[in-house]
């Protein structure tokens, strides 16, 4: 069996699917984070020195930990960058 076969199947479940979109979501911010800091040419003790937090701060979000919004547009503003925010559907 596929993975996409399973994915669709499991996707039917209202809980499977409201955890899998919430995780899509961490996951997409993670890796939006990591792009933008090598983009930069940071790393991230670079980084979270510029934006004024613990280097684990960072590592933190870009493995996916949840963060506010108001920490995610601090450590932008620290790559000269700002946060855009999109309803999609």
């Amino acid at each position: 069996m596929k993975i996409n076969d399973i994915l669709t199947r499991e996707l039917k479940d209202p809980e499977f699917a409201k955890n899998y979109r919430a995780e899509k979501e961490r996951s997409a911010s993670a890796l939006a984070l990591y792009y933008a800091r090598e983009e930069a040419g940071l790393t991230q003790a670079d980084l979270a020195e510029r934006a004024g937090v613990p280097q684990s701060t960072i590592a933190r979000i870009e493995r996916g930990d949840n963060v506010t919004f108001d920490k995610l547009a601090e450590i932008a503003h620290a790559m000269g960058k700002t946060i855009r925010v999109e309803f999609v559907k």
